[in-house]
């Protein structure tokens, strides 16, 4: 048996747009109603998985290949089940991300009788503070689901959106996590697009960014995974994917390891990231992965700008690459390779 471990590729896919929920926070503008067929959705599954094969032939290594399946609000799709065979179906690892408000007992069976890996539900903080982002009556919705994906034996991972609204309520989440049963909680910082702009004054600065994520890793081992895909937290802890007691933390995937393909089929490098690399509708996604002029800038170091650039530790971080391209955007002067202006590193 190889001891190797194969390398992540993923694909983030936004089934649809609508949602029941109008959150404060969220990334998305204006919701579009245009969405693909199940019948082009098992068109691209399958495309996607014959580009994994096909790499693991040309170079030799094994890919471990897995897809977010999102919205919106996914539950909101009705041939969900439909799209999540599919997409299994190829030879994927299937992952549900969902604000947990829908998702009723018959629901959560069915996602195991699916073989699903894992389950995210967006928990933000205490009650007051949860819905005062998410809406009233919101979290009790979200308890309510996480009770039966855990009933049904599925991992949950709890994830929160962090700002100055609930930075200061870690510890409540973790203790709510591990109350609830879930096996992980999971943290990203807000990024200040589509409705979330209106919230650009709750961005943490970069000495709060820094004191928070030093009050995660100095907790030493918690009752829970903690885990992050936020570039900056690398910057305290280990390399990319590395470890630091209970907390795993990994670079910025944008252009690395994964792609976002959109309800309409535009892709993109991160669904925070909203640069169009093309359509899957009439582009080959190996081409736009090989070939998008996008992706091959945020490979490129040489082609950062500011202290991004010259950074020592680029290759484990390269700094969110959303947040970047959203405070360039808020300042006028859209710019995906620019600083990340979070990172205390550079402060």
């Amino acid at each position: 048996m190889s001891t190797v471990k194969p390398f992540d590729f993923f694909i983030q896919w936004h089934l649809t747009e609508k949602c029941n929920l109008s959150c404060r926070h969220c990334y998305q503008g204006e919701r579009s109603t245009d969405e693909m067929p199940l019948s082009d959705i098992r068109k691209v599954a399958a495309e996607a998985a014959e580009m994994v094969s096909a790499w693991s032939d040309d170079y030799g290594v094994d890919f471990s290949r897995s897809m977010n399946i999102t919205g919106g609000e996914p539950l909101l799709r009705r041939d969900l089940y439909a799209v999540l065979d599919a997409i299994k179906k190829e030879g994927f690892d299937c992952y549900l991300l969902t604000n947990g408000t829908l998702v009723t007992k018959d629901a959560a069976q069915a996602f195991a009788d699916l073989g699903l890996k894992g389950i995210q539900v967006s928990v933000e903080g205490p009650e007051h503070v949860h819905e005062s982002i998410r809406g009233k009556g919101s979290l009790a919705a979200s308890a309510a689901g996480i009770e039966h994906l855990v009933e049904a034996r599925l991992p949950v991972t709890i994830n929160v959106t962090l700002s100055g609204l609930n930075a200061s309520s870690m510890k409540h989440i973790v203790d709510f996590a591990v109350r609830m049963g879930a096996t992980r909680v999971g943290f990203s910082r807000l990024v200040p697009a589509g409705r979330g702009r209106t919230m650009i004054s709750n961005m943490l600065s970069p000495d709060e960014v820094r004191e928070l994520y030093q009050s995660i890793l100095a907790e030493g081992v918690w009752p829970i995974e903690i885990v992050t895909g936020d570039p900056v937290a690398s910057q305290l802890g280990k390399p990319l994917n590395g470890d630091c007691g209970s907390v795993a933390v990994s670079g910025c995937s944008a252009g690395v390891s994964g792609l976002t393909i959109l309800p309409n089929g535009d892709v993109t490098p991160c669904r925070r990231l909203p640069l169009c690399l093309g359509n899957v509708r009439s582009d080959s996604l190996r081409e736009l992965w090989a070939a998008s002029p996008i992706l091959e800038a945020l490979r490129d170091r040489s082609r950062y700008r500011g202290q991004c650039g010259t950074c020592s530790r680029w290759a484990h971080c390269r700094g969110c690459r959303a947040i970047a391209y959203a405070w360039s955007v808020s300042n006028g002067r859209p710019d995906f390779l620019g600083d990340d202006p979070q990172c205390f590193m550079h402060a």
